[in-house]
């Protein structure tokens, strides 16, 4: 450790230490790694090529179900440009994978909130209609809950009993 002082620059500001890092140790870096970049690239591709033609010599033939099946299917023919669902249902046949689990459960609750808040026919045959949720909860606090007729012997008992608890008071 030395224990000489430097002067700071004449304008009074401080000054770096200039035997920390060179700049020529940070060009040589940054020129190395764009390098190396360019190389892992390059290799990358030729390995992408060279395994894309293994996969296309080995790959299955088509199910004889599929009409006019193209020769490469992981990609959508020009024709349909980015109609995917287009593209299945021409091409292959029923029943289809799932392709976007998202929308389509997107879809089906979107379905079940019209249903659970619209009106609608149930039967319209039967004169059966479908209410909102919030309407039906509305009419059922109105007129309350339907209330079963008792039969004729359950209710001679059910007027004994009421008899005797009048006569008991």
């Amino acid at each position: 450790m030395s224990n000489e002082t430097h002067k700071s620059n004449p304008n009074g500001h401080g000054d770096y230490e200039r035997r920390d890092i060179g700049i020529s140790g940070v060009v040589y870096f940054i020129v190395g790694l764009i390098v190396a970049g360019f190389l892992v690239h390059f290799i990358v591709t030729g390995l992408f090529g060279v395994l894309n033609r293994k996969y296309e010599t080995e790959q299955p033939p088509v199910s004889p179900l599929v009409k006019n099946a193209p020769a490469d299917t992981r990609r959508i023919p020009p024709q349909y440009g980015n109609d995917y669902q287009r593209y299945l249902k021409e091409n292959f046949p029923q029943p289809h994978l799932e392709t976007d689990e998202r929308t389509e459960l997107n879809d089906i609750r979107l379905r079940e909130e019209d249903t659970l808040s619209t009106y609608g026919w149930v039967d319209q045959k039967a004169g059966v209609v479908r209410i909102p949720i919030d309407r039906a909860i509305d009419v059922l606090a109105q007129r309350g809950l339907p209330v079963r007729q008792q039969s004729g012997a359950t209710t001679q008992t059910a007027r004994a009993e009421q008899n005797a608890k009048g006569s008991n008071q």
